[in-house]
């Protein structure tokens, strides 16, 4: 059942997957539009953006994720998996997953450990042509049991007309150093025969196609990059600005500041029940990201139908 967020409100936030804790936080929103909250699937707390012309995006506080943009007409632009699940065991699969502070495979769990906790929000914005909200992620015993470091991100989505903006910021809160890279594992729904990311020409390229353990450097040299197979590539140095045509009569523009590089995927037949239905295009930071004490990094991504 959804209730319009116009008071102070307890959410539930985590410093790990199974601990619970209450935070007050004031929020702001109009009969219609604004933020909500709601109950979602598995009955986890989930959030509804809805900005003054329709535009529309759900956002889960487990992970943090972003399940859901919608434009006016009500078209879902993104994905997730029919094998998603919604019980806090294992992350959601599909949306806008966190990778933080790992990309793939390493010394902790893959993909880090952002989409398996639990965010809180911090604040929320009704303004006269869109909707945001802030969410926060802390460091605490979960997350210290791999990677053992005070941390702060803090994550600003924003739905407006025809366009889906995030910003993440990473910020040193302990008294040494660290590194992490981190990526945006964004799931776009799309006809996977159809689908093409044009703007990726020239770069140097990691295909883990097929030993993902020994990827094969290249350079891309097609105008439109498709998804004939299989397929896990590693863009470096991509640039700030791509152009997705979903094959679904979507085109959309992927813009962003900091993500150096970006990841293409799709399994094919390794997800037989969905692979023909998404594609991933991932704006990534796969270099190590090095903070001292006190410093901060941002990055931000913003997705517009064109």
């Amino acid at each position: 059942m959804a209730m319009m967020v116009s008071v102070s409100n307890s959410f539930l936030t985590s410093n790990s997957p199974n601990h619970l804790r209450t935070s007050r936080r004031r929020f702001c929103a109009m009969a219609t539009t604004g933020v909500r909250v709601t109950e979602g699937q598995g009955n986890l707390p989930k959030l509804v953006l809805t900005s003054p012309d329709k535009s529309e995006a759900e956002i889960y506080l487990f992970g943090g994720c972003v399940t859901s943009w919608k434009v006016a007409s009500g078209k879902d632009l993104l994905f997730v998996r029919p094998d998603a699940v919604f019980n806090k065991i294992k992350p959601i699969s599909g949306g806008i997953p966190h990778c933080f502070p790992q990309f793939g495979p390493g010394v902790i769990q893959q993909h880090g450990f952002g989409r398996n906790m639990d965010w809180s929000v911090v604040d929320s914005e009704n303004a006269v042509d869109n909707a945001a909200v802030t969410l926060e992620l802390k460091d605490g015993p979960y997350s210290r049991s791999m990677w053992d470091f005070a941390f702060q991100a803090l994550y600003k989505v924003v739905v407006g007309a025809d366009c889906l903006s995030t910003e993440l910021k990473i910020t040193n809160t302990d008294n040494k150093a660290f590194s992490f890279n981190t990526a945006l594992h964004t799931y776009f729904r799309a006809s996977v025969t159809g689908a093409s990311v044009r703007g990726l020409k020239g770069c140097k390229t990691l295909n883990k196609d097929p030993d993902p353990k020994n990827p094969i450097e290249g350079q891309e040299d097609r105008d439109a990059v498709t998804f004939p197979g299989f397929v896990d590539c590693v863009y470096l140095d991509a640039p700030n600005e791509l152009h997705f045509d979903n094959g679904l009569g979507d085109q959309i523009i992927i813009k962003n500041t900091n993500w150096s590089d970006a990841v293409l995927w799709n399994p094919h037949v390794q997800m037989e029940a969905c692979y023909r239905d998404f594609v991933c295009v991932e704006n990534a930071k796969l270099g190590d990201v090095k903070l001292e004490p006190g410093q901060s990094w941002t990055a931000t991504q913003l997705l517009t139908i064109s």
